[in-house]
């Protein structure tokens, strides 16, 4: 199986160039993101405050998460044989899987089952720790970056095209603060793998980005 790792920061676009790169190329997408998020979903529905460390780690050992796709290749979630994937996008969910996420035997669960799904599909995964952790011998590692402003105003846009009432500055905030934590936590810390391929899509439009990326793969098979 062929794999390709991208790594970066949040609001890098990430997701929105991997799902397009692996449409173009036929690889299978896996938004690594969503896996925590049913995660999160289990700790929900069985009460739990993400505080709770002990509790939080024995329910998600017990978990079985994977990943379907449809005929038209959209993403399934399944949590334990059930499609999740109208469930996982609430705020209520992303909070709680924020601050699971950091728990080892969280994050060692779900490396165990992103990496069997890299022994069964051509994938492209994006994520913090691909290329560091979860798909170490990956043949094509990207780093995908762009400043804190770029990220900012792309966040804005979104935002205000929802009509939701934001402020470019706390944004952009946010987003180092973030960006902080993810670089310093203690466990797999976002950083760019040694081999990986750094784009910085600052100053680039997402087809830019897209032919990119494609290009570097093609290359590399």
């Amino acid at each position: 199986m062929f794999n390709v790792a991208i790594d970066g920061p949040a609001g890098a676009g990430k997701s929105t160039i991997a799902k397009m790169v692996a449409k173009k190329l036929g690889f299978t997408y896996v938004d690594t993101g969503s896996m925590y998020r049913a995660m999160a979903l289990a700790c929900i529905r069985a009460g739990l405050k993400a505080s709770d460390e002990v509790e939080v780690c024995k329910v998600c050992e017990g978990l079985d998460v994977s990943l379907e796709y449809d005929e038209n290749g959209a993403q399934q979630v399944i949590l334990n044989g059930e499609n999740v994937n109208a469930y996982i996008r609430t705020e209520e969910v992303g909070n709680m899987t924020s601050a699971i996420a950091v728990y080892g035997p969280v994050r060692e669960k779900l490396v165990e089952l992103q990496r069997k799904l890299g022994t069964k599909y051509d994938v492209i995964m994006d994520g913090r720790d691909i290329g560091t952790c979860v798909l170490k011998d990956a043949p094509v590692k990207i780093y995908l970056t762009a400043s804190s402003r770029t990220r900012a105003e792309r966040r804005y846009k979104e935002l205000t095209e929802k009509g939701v009432d934001c402020n470019l500055d706390d944004i952009e905030k946010d987003i180092i603060d973030r960006d902080y934590r993810d670089m310093n936590r203690e466990i797999s810390p976002l950083k760019q793998a040694e081999d990986a391929i750094l784009v910085d899509s600052s100053n680039m439009g997402i087809d830019e980005v897209v032919n990119e990326l494609v290009r570097i793969i093609e290359e590399a098979r």
